[in-house]
């Protein structure tokens, strides 16, 4: 008979210890899911990071005026400082000395050259010379038109003469006083008288034009000798250096007594009665820069109204040199080369959603920026519109009151959001 397993079921008694381990662990359970559903718990697990809020710069969204201008550092320069230079090489003298005030036309200096001077005075003789030829070849032209003249008056009267003794021996043929062979002689006569003086006629004409066309050409070579030593006659006034305005003498850039070349510079004179003043722009803002722009000048203490009154088109070391002149009368006190403050107003807005610039600008090309919300710093995308020194233009995405992260947000990464500890 087979025996069944009852006498190897034996009944265990549960411990009450590991229930209560059940319980505690259930316990845990809900706390943990009650902390975590707190709206702090929720932002530290909702951010993978956390920054300090004191290593970053915060500014209010706001609504106020805008005005876009440039400043900066400027100097005092001559809107007229032309530089007087050697036309011509020779030996410098100067009349007067750098700072001297110099009034228009005013002699400067001189430029002694032998070589020019020699070569007028030579050329001077040849158109000398030329004209004595021209006048010579007046005098023998006369002589011989009155001789050619004398030679066809003479055949003329020749010609008269034949006539009238034709004429008389026809008549005295017609009487029976004569043979018809004196009468066909006196015509011969005449044709031959008639054919010198044609002859006498045409020469007279010819040799008229022939000593005309050699007077015309002996007065047109003196005419081109003229002109030469006409342009050396300016080249030599040249060498006498005078003021092209009123103004001051500022650097000579050549030594006294100094051999200089044609072309070299030799100093500058001052126009002290049009004085601008130039500063150095950003390329970024020189885009906006235009011809007439108001700006104000100061400096001594004072203040002066100014006008943009040109812009270079030129880049240097990412700058643009720009110009101002006052608007008014020119300062007294003012030197050259003399240092003011310069600004220059760009743009003015009444009433535009503004905010303070900072790196967010530059950062992402300022098509977002991250707005403080609850603790943390919400990445939220904006539009940008114009621009200062100090604020921006705020067109799209923020809202009046936001308080906005300007710089600073390089450690978050890009990230969506970011959570501040104080």
């Amino acid at each position: 008979m087979i025996r069944d397993t009852s006498g190897q079921d034996v009944p265990l008694a549960r411990p009450q210890g590991r229930r209560r381990l059940w319980l505690a662990l259930a316990g845990a359970g809900l706390l943990i899911a009650a902390f975590a559903a707190a709206p702090a718990v929720q932002r530290m697990l909702g951010s993978g990071n956390s920054v300090s809020l004191q290593r970053l710069s915060v500014a209010s969204v706001e609504i106020g005026p805008l005005v876009r201008d440039v400043a900066g550092e400027g100097k005092v320069v001559a809107a007229m400082s032309p530089t007087v230079y050697a036309l011509h090489g020779g030996n410098l003298v100067l009349k007067v000395k750098a700072g001297d005030k110099v009034a228009k036309d005013q002699l400067l200096g001189v430029i002694d050259s032998p070589d020019l001077r020699a070569k007028l005075a030579q050329e001077q003789s040849n158109a000398d010379a030329l004209r004595t030829e021209a006048l010579r070849a007046e005098v023998d032209g006369r002589e011989q038109r009155a001789a050619l003249r004398s030679s066809y008056e003479n055949a003329a009267i020749d010609l008269q003469t034949a006539r009238n003794d034709l004429d008389r021996q026809t008549k005295a043929f017609e009487a029976g006083a004569v043979a018809g062979m004196q009468v066909e002689k006196a015509r011969d006569a005449m044709e031959k008288a008639r054919i010198t003086a044609a002859h006498a006629q045409a020469g007279l004409g010819l040799k008229d034009d022939s000593l005309k066309f050699e007077l015309q050409s002996k007065q047109q070579a003196l005419q081109r000798q003229q002109l030469l030593v006409k342009d050396l006659e300016r080249q030599v006034a040249e060498l006498e250096l005078h003021s092209p305005v009123d103004g001051q003498v500022g650097q000579l850039l050549v030594a006294e007594r100094a051999n200089v070349a044609a072309g070299v510079g030799l100093l500058t004179v001052v126009d002290l009665t049009a004085l601008e003043v130039q500063m150095q722009v950003p390329e970024s803002f020189a885009r906006d820069l235009a011809i007439g722009m108001p700006g104000e000048i100061s400096g001594n203490g004072r203040q002066w109204k100014g006008l943009v009154s040109t812009v270079s088109p030129e880049v240097v070391n990412n700058e643009v040199a720009a110009r101002l002149r006052f608007d008014g009368a020119t300062p007294d006190q003012l030197r050259q080369n003399q240092r003011l403050s310069v600004r220059v107003l760009l743009d003015k807005r009444d009433k535009v959603l503004t905010v303070a610039r900072g790196s967010f600008v530059e950062d992402g090309g300022g098509r977002f920026v991250y707005v403080v919300q609850d603790g943390q710093a919400v990445k939220r995308p904006i539009r940008l519109g114009a621009q200062s020194l100090s604020k921006v233009e705020i067109l799209e995405g923020l809202k009046p009151g936001d308080q906005v992260i300007v710089s600073g947000t390089q450690s978050f990464e890009g990230a969506e959001r970011v959570t501040l500890s104080p």
